[in-house]
């Protein structure tokens, strides 16, 4: 699977504003059971269109030509349609140029969420192909942890979204969720977050993506992933204290560790609802504590989920970020 990959979690210093929650989330997933998870994810996202990632000239047997620079396309753009056929991926673009013999074609882009039309002449390389002259992005791929699962098969994942190097939400038209197998360990240090080495298990597919939004990666359970062996839990309130969070570090199943929940607040406007430290010596002598990758993995409190972990402090990898689990819960 070549794939431009990233793992998924935010590194941090505190801020706080308000926000009013909605009371009523809580009640209803109060009466719900959920299949916990813990479990590494790797997320295969469609982000609609293909970003341009660079320009490049194309040798032909006449010379070497920039058609793409020479029509004004940038780096950053995102091309939409050419010839209007619209493009989804790199493939695409080849299919719309292949009877264009030569001739003038146009190409709808985004730039800045504007929407433009340039006129690009496609050139033939030595293989016979008509190339626009662009290095392509067509998805993005990505570790994370999957927080839950409803008992009608739809799963929360990540507590945050996922975001474009902008920061900005990532608009995506799908995807696919993979089970990940963690295969090492860059450790956390004061001053730089560390990291979660993973693989995509391609014949082991969890789900797909349906929803990318402010609280997390959300999708529907594929029939072939079998669910009802995990742990059921329902959806408590947390409370400052000793907790525990589900998480892997290593292979494909989650291990529990202790944590303590030092901080609440419910009203963050950013999903910050809880400071978190991690206390398990286990788990600090592998990790130096949260690391990205482990975005979503649930905490326990009381036999009941509370939230997920969300962010890492850069100036302390022992300390963190949750989110309420109501939360996570209403968008699923």
């Amino acid at each position: 699977m070549n794939k431009r990959k990233v793992t998924f979690l935010s590194a941090v210093l505190i801020f706080i504003t308000a926000f009013s929650i909605n009371s009523g989330i809580f009640a209803r997933a109060d009466e719900e059971y959920f299949y916990l998870g813990g479990i590494p994810v790797g997320f295969s996202l469609q982000t609609g269109g293909a970003t341009v990632v660079g320009v490049s000239d194309i040798v032909t047997t006449e010379g070497v030509y920039s058609p793409s620079k020479n029509a004004d396309i940038k780096v950053g753009d995102m091309i939409l349609s050419v010839n209007g056929k619209e493009v989804t991926d790199s493939a695409s673009i080849a299919y719309a140029l292949k009877d264009c013999e030569g001739n003038p074609v146009e190409v709808k882009i985004e730039r800045d969420g504007l929407f433009i039309t340039k006129y690009v002449t496609p050139r033939i390389d030595y293989d016979g192909t008509y190339k626009l002259g662009l290095f392509l992005r067509d998805n993005l791929s990505g570790i994370g942890t999957l927080t839950y699962i409803t008992s009608d098969g739809k799963y929360g994942s990540l507590g945050h979204p996922i975001t474009d190097d902008d920061g900005k939400l990532l608009e995506i038209k799908g995807g696919t969720t993979y089970l990940c197998s963690i295969i090492g360990v860059m450790r956390g240090e004061r001053g730089k977050a560390g990291e979660l080495k993973g693989i995509f298990i391609e014949d082991r597919k969890i789900g797909n993506v349906t929803v990318n939004n402010e609280t997390g990666v959300y999708g529907e359970v594929d029939k072939s992933y079998d669910y009802g062996k995990l742990e059921k839990v329902k959806v408590g309130r947390a409370s400052v204290g000793k907790a525990t969070v589900y998480t892997c570090a290593d292979g494909v199943s989650p291990s529990v560790y202790d944590i303590s929940i030092v901080k609440i607040d419910d009203n963050n406007t950013e999903n910050k609802n809880y400071v978190i430290k991690i206390d398990d010596k286990k788990l600090l002598a592998l990790t130096g504590g949260i690391l990205q990758g482990m975005s979503g993995s649930p905490i326990v409190q009381s036999g009941n989920v509370v939230g997920a972990v969300t962010h890492v402090f850069i100036n302390d990898p022992t300390r963190g970020y949750g989110i309420n689990i109501e939360k996570m819960v209403a968008n699923t």
